[in-house]
């Protein structure tokens, strides 16, 4: 069974930093692409970074530079580092598992404040 588990969100002020985390349990982590979604209120989810098993990274043009995907194939774990954080970082954060369909964590709240 498939289960992703994120921590780390939470609310920072403007130009602060979260470190958002996800555990993974049920697959063979180190073959799998991890990304991290988010939602914002009335938004659709979008795409935030991606990492693949062998840690290729992709990022949405509005955190390149900001945010850091990163993966430790050891613990099964992919993590997600902000900084620099603006109030429109403001959403539900969703990691993403890529294997027969997508699975996906319950999310977690990164409330920025201006």
């Amino acid at each position: 069974q498939v289960q992703l588990v994120e921590s780390g969100g939470g609310l920072v002020q403007a130009g602060g930093s979260l470190r958002l985390s996800c555990a993974a349990s049920g697959i063979i982590f180190s073959a799998i692409r991890m990304r991290w979604y988010r939602q914002a209120p009335g938004k659709q989810r979008e795409l935030v970074a991606g990492i693949t098993g062998g840690g290729t990274t992709n990022y949405a043009d509005s955190v390149k530079g900001r945010f850091t995907i990163s993966r430790d194939n050891a613990k099964s774990t992919v993590a997600l580092q902000m900084n620099s954080l603006k109030p429109e970082d403001t959403a539900v954060y969703y990691c993403n598992a890529v294997l027969e369909r997508d699975y996906w964590g319950q999310g977690t709240q990164v409330t920025v404040s201006s």
